[in-house]
């Protein structure tokens, strides 16, 4: 199996931690699950052997550019996910 990951799934996912910490009621897991996904599908791919060789490479400007593209995603996803509650869905 290859090591690889794409690095927006930790920044997104990060985000997610942060934001869980700052709400007034606990996001469930299906919800940051449902959240993470839609905002990876706004995302672009950026395929990593390690996080670690990706902070390295990139410029301060690149990573706020990369984390601002990140907030923007999480919080059309989470809009999209409360108009649309996973307990109305068929699946």
């Amino acid at each position: 199996m290859l090591n690889i990951s794409n690095y927006y799934e930790r920044l997104v996912i990060d985000r997610l931690w942060k934001l869980a910490e700052q709400a007034d009621e606990p996001f469930s897991q299906a919800f940051q699950e449902d959240v993470a996904c839609l905002a990876l599908n706004k995302l672009p791919p950026c395929y990593v052997r390690n996080t670690i060789d990706k902070g390295i490479n990139v410029s301060e400007q690149q990573y706020q550019e990369m984390a601002s593209a990140v907030d923007m995603a999480v919080e059309q996803a989470i809009q999209q996910v409360l108009r649309r509650p996973r307990e109305h869905r068929n699946d």
